[in-house]
């Protein structure tokens, strides 16, 4: 079943042309689990919205990957796993990321091979008005998980938060 999705969490990612050899290089994900907080939960693939955000679906309990970059597992890039937190509750799984310390085990299960074992380096809150895609989005250098959801304060007159939770995880 197809996902319904929002752009709501990551804005501006780069865009350029996806080749076979560079999304199909390593099998897609298909669960994430951070030991310790109540995320584990399916994963789906999703894309970019009409305004060049990363689409993330609406489901609290389903995160997505970005599907034009690299996957988890590549032998170089960043892959980027989204999910949305509640905005009347800290009860939504993603709402645990802000609080996961380093070394903290991130378990990613991926369609037809072993799941994979990551372990967080940092977790940082990036101002969404100052968001760097292209550092978040990367598809060369060191292979990274990025795992991204909202933060920061809730801003009324943006209907939005004023930050975005980055946790950076590398294989073990």
């Amino acid at each position: 079943a197809a996902a319904t999705t929002s752009p709501a969490a990551v804005p501006d990612i780069p865009v350029r042309a996806a080749t076979p050899a560079a999304v199909g290089a390593a099998p897609v994900p298909i669960s994430l689990a951070v030991a310790g907080t109540p995320i584990d939960m399916p994963v789906v693939p999703v894309g970019v919205s009409d305004g060049g955000a990363m689409e993330i679906p609406d489901a609290f309990d389903r995160a997505g990957w970005y599907r034009f970059g690299p996957a988890p597992g590549a032998a170089a890039g960043t892959s980027v796993i989204a999910g949305h937190i509640d905005t009347k509750s800290d009860n939504a799984p993603f709402s645990a990321l802000k609080s996961v310390a380093a070394g903290t085990l991130v378990q990613v299960g991926r369609e037809g091979a072993p799941a994979l074992n990551y372990r967080v380096v940092s977790v940082e809150l990036m101002a969404k008005d100052r968001f760097d895609g292209s550092s978040v989005f990367r598809r060369s250098g060191p292979h990274e998980l990025k795992v991204i959801t909202c933060g920061g304060e809730w801003l009324d007159e943006r209907m939005d938060y004023s930050d975005n939770v980055i946790v950076t995880a590398v294989l073990e």
